[in-house]
């Protein structure tokens, strides 16, 4: 489903996505993980045509993204809140992604139907403008909408922050349905190892702009990433005391 190939991004000289060859089937949840600067946010870029790369490409489902745009009709994504329209309330967003994917209003009415445990009587109903929710709210929504329109991708960067823990525990059941249940492909960027490792089948680390790990997840998944982080930390660590010395 997702192919990448020689993909490189520079900025000014200093390179932070480098990545030879990357595969995502189609059905497969994939997890993304790495410290702050790592490349995730720029390979997600880069995946829904954000960025140009600077070398090499990226095909999803055959289609190189950059050269053609026929791979937006079965992509969906949540980046963060600017991906929202701020002077929309939440059903007038619901029904304008609708448009865009030929549903029409008793279609995304039925979606949003599955959902209202999800939004808690938050969401919907409330007079408000996506603008004045909260964080938490507003990721609710944008996760939410990229169910519509049944697409065969969903990229997802950092769904589970600022989402209270009741919340996130529905997340993650939601991921694992579509990747398991109904064969979407799901890519999901996460700070947090124990939510990625919960709800994919496999995980890759990139570090500096490189692909480091490429894992298949299992019981010992979690604790290998933890044990992974801990020696960067350390690292990290006796680095800054040789600077102090």
């Amino acid at each position: 489903m997702i192919h990448i190939h020689e993909l490189s991004k520079t900025y000014k000289g200093v390179t932070v996505l480098n990545i030879e060859t990357l595969d995502v089937p189609q059905g497969q949840s994939f997890g993304l993980v790495g410290n702050n600067g790592a490349g995730k946010t720029t390979l997600f870029s880069a995946l829904l045509d954000l960025i140009q790369p600077t070398t090499g490409f990226i095909e999803n489902n055959g289609v190189k993204v950059n050269e053609d745009e026929s791979w937006k009709s079965h992509t969906a994504s949540f980046i963060d809140e600017t991906f929202l329209i701020g002077y929309l309330t939440p059903e007038e967003y619901f029904y304008f992604i609708g448009e865009l994917r030929g549903q029409n209003k008793a279609d995304v009415d039925r979606l949003l139907a599955g959902f209202t445990d999800f939004f808690n009587d938050e969401i919907l109903h409330q007079r408000k403008y996506l603008r004045d929710l909260s964080k938490g709210n507003q990721k609710k929504v944008g996760i939410v909408a990229t169910l519509i329109g049944n697409p065969d991708v969903i990229i997802l960067d950092e769904p589970f922050a600022n989402l209270d823990p009741t919340t996130q525990i529905r997340l993650k059941g939601i991921i694992k349905k579509l990747a398991e249940d109904t064969g979407v492909t799901v890519l999901v960027s996460s700070h947090d190892l124990q939510h990625v490792t919960e709800v994919c089948q496999r995980i890759v680390v990139l570090e500096k702009g490189k692909l480091v790990k490429d894992i298949i997840t299992s019981e010992a998944t979690q604790k290998e990433l933890e044990m992974y982080f801990s020696r960067e930390s350390i690292a990290v660590e006796n680095d800054y005391n040789v600077i102090e010395d």
